[in-house]
């Protein structure tokens, strides 16, 4: 059952939302080519179900889905909304995030529902104020999952987090291993273990936020891409597109943060 957008869909802007734990973009989107993520992923159609396909499946019709990082998928949206949130390593687990989904059934890893907790992501793409109150709410929506962020390896967790603060930190595996006090080998494969995806693509992702958040801040794509370290604007849009299998014009390239009303 379809459910009736109180703003045009088609005319509202896309919204993007950049922090350390949990990170969301919601607008409408067409078909998006296969990709994977360097970390877990809530669907939700905002409105109606939309068309999905995990791995080599065949495609089906859903209304939500968490993927884990590192698996691939496709969706084909038809021009409708699809709310996004994009859970950093610690913050919530794909089990933890079931609860977002409702009753699911499992699929190569991934799972897929007909409902699922949409209602605060919907009022987030309809309020044109939804900064204000969105961080806490997507807080809230991470309380009523039950995330534990004491989950992932200490020793990982600090080098997460100073990958978060400055993504060009440890430019090298090597370096981060010095940082968490392994070697090499160990922290590659302790890395891979508890986030999902090795660290090289970990800090593809770190690289992607910072170019994201750039752009919601007033720079454009070129300015964005060099700041964030990408060698040039070209490359910045094929590593989008391998990440969220479409160019950034959809729905990044004229966007930009949404800004708390200012105080009477």
């Amino acid at each position: 059952m379809n459910e009736r957008a109180t703003t045009s869909a088609a005319d509202a802007q896309p919204v993007w939302h950049v922090s350390e734990g949990l990170s969301l973009f919601a607008g409408a989107l067409g078909r998006n080519a296969r990709h994977s993520h360097s970390v877990p992923v809530f669907l939700a159609g905002l409105y109606e179900r939309f068309s999905l396909r995990i791995g080599n499946g065949t495609w089906q019709r859903c209304r939500s889905a968490v993927v884990p990082a590192g698996l691939p998928y496709e969706f084909d949206m038809g021009g409708s909304p699809l709310a996004v949130v994009y859970a950093e390593p610690g913050r919530l687990t794909v089990g933890e995030m079931h609860r977002l989904v409702g009753p699911a059934r499992s699929e190569q890893g991934a799972l897929v529902g007909q409902g699922g907790e949409i209602s605060v992501l919907r009022q987030s793409f309809e309020d044109s104020d939804s900064a204000v109150w969105l961080s806490e709410a997507l807080e809230d929506l991470a309380g009523f999952a039950e995330a534990r962020a004491g989950a992932i390896d200490p020793r990982v967790r600090r080098v997460l987090r100073s990958l978060r603060q400055d993504h060009l930190a440890f430019d090298r595996a090597d370096n981060a291993a010095g940082a968490a006090k392994l070697s090499a080998s160990r922290f590659q494969h302790l890395f891979t273990q508890q986030v999902g995806v090795p660290y090289r693509r970990y800090r593809a992702w770190c690289r992607m936020r910072a170019a994201i958040s750039a752009v919601l801040d007033g720079s454009n794509l070129t300015d964005a891409a060099h700041a964030a370290g990408f060698s040039d604007q070209p490359h910045f849009s094929r590593e989008f597109r391998r990440i969220f299998g479409a160019p950034p014009h959809h729905g990044l390239a004229n966007a930009r943060r949404r800004q708390r009303p200012a105080a009477n």
